[in-house]
């Protein structure tokens, strides 16, 4: 009849006590990166959503102010100026630092000699410390001394202020970027390369397909989710930076509001000025940018991307 439970007559199995040890070894296992997630990740995240609808002292006493510090973000110009520089940083260095990791990523994918070592020397700039690379990209660029002005005036040419000029000093750090970053994006893609079967090739040799050829029509297609990924993480990154700047820049520097990144007015607002409220409004401000652009990017992914 209609409405009536049909009864299967499997009986419920109960789970033995050897499932119920497994099960607890399962939680246990991964109860330090649970506990660890919830107090350094999530309960943050949310101290700080809180943090931005108040006004917080420096010994984080909170007033609640509504969204007042909001309604300030987007009265701030300096806020809008910040993301400008951000935004110039994403633009310029994620598409040069893809290409860059592709076609390092292609040649060590063919059969050279040394192929190891290059492999390590391309991605040692990634594994370096932040500070030690700025300081050592700092003394280059230095306007008296640096390897790089010694060189142009020893071709006859003027020394020129790399880091000092509004003009040239972001750009000069996006140089450094690039450099720290394509290194590890070409073993994410060399991995992608490397993953592509050979009977793909074979058949285009077959067919006459060139080594040009053959990258474009099939090394490129079928490495598009390796690509997507980077994109995603090299964007991310971008709107991030942070270390780099703050190491090369200083706060006395002419350049600095030139190169200031909205990353670096959050820390500016929260630990020079103690406007922790104001700060934490301004990094879910930059948390809602870096989601709807990943969100974009996933929707759009759908038109480009090759799973098959």
């Amino acid at each position: 009849m209609a409405g009536e439970k049909v009864k299967t007559g499997i009986p419920k199995r109960r789970a033995g006590s050897r499932e119920k040890k497994d099960w607890v070894a399962a939680y246990i296992f991964i109860a330090p990166v649970t506990l660890g997630l919830i107090v350094f990740y999530i309960w943050p995240f949310i101290q700080n959503v809180w943090f931005s609808f108040n006004e917080v002292s420096k010994f984080n006493v909170a007033t609640f102010v509504g969204l007042q510090n909001y309604i300030d973000i987007f009265k701030d110009s300096e806020v809008w100026r910040t993301f400008g520089n951000t935004l110039k940083y994403v633009i310029f260095t994620v598409p040069i630092g893809i290409f860059l990791s592709i076609f390092l990523a292609a040649l060590l994918n063919s059969k050279i000699r040394g192929t190891s070592i290059y492999r390590t020397l391309y991605f040692l700039p990634s594994v370096t410390m932040a500070a030690a690379v700025s300081m050592v990209w700092k003394w280059i660029y230095n306007e008296k001394m640096g390897i790089l002005n010694s060189v142009i005036k020893g071709l006859g040419g003027e020394g020129h202020g790399w880091l000092t000029n509004g003009t040239t000093a972001l750009y000069m750090i996006m140089l450094v970027g690039i450099w720290m970053t394509v290194g590890y994006n070409m073993i994410i893609l060399l991995a992608g390369m490397q993953g592509i079967s050979r009977s793909y090739y074979e058949a285009a040799s077959i067919d006459g397909a060139g080594t040009f050829a053959q990258f474009f029509k099939i090394t490129i297609p079928m490495l598009t989710p390796t690509i997507f990924f980077v994109l995603i993480t090299s964007i991310i990154s971008g709107f991030q930076v942070f270390d780099v700047i703050y190491m090369m820049i200083g706060k006395t520097n002419p350049a600095y509001e030139n190169t200031q990144t909205v990353v670096m007015l959050f820390y500016r607002q929260a630990f020079d000025y103690g406007h922790k409220g104001y700060a934490a409004a301004i990094s879910i401000l930059i948390f809602a940018v870096i989601m709807l652009v990943t969100v974009i990017q996933m929707v759009g992914q759908k038109k480009w991307v090759n799973y098959e």
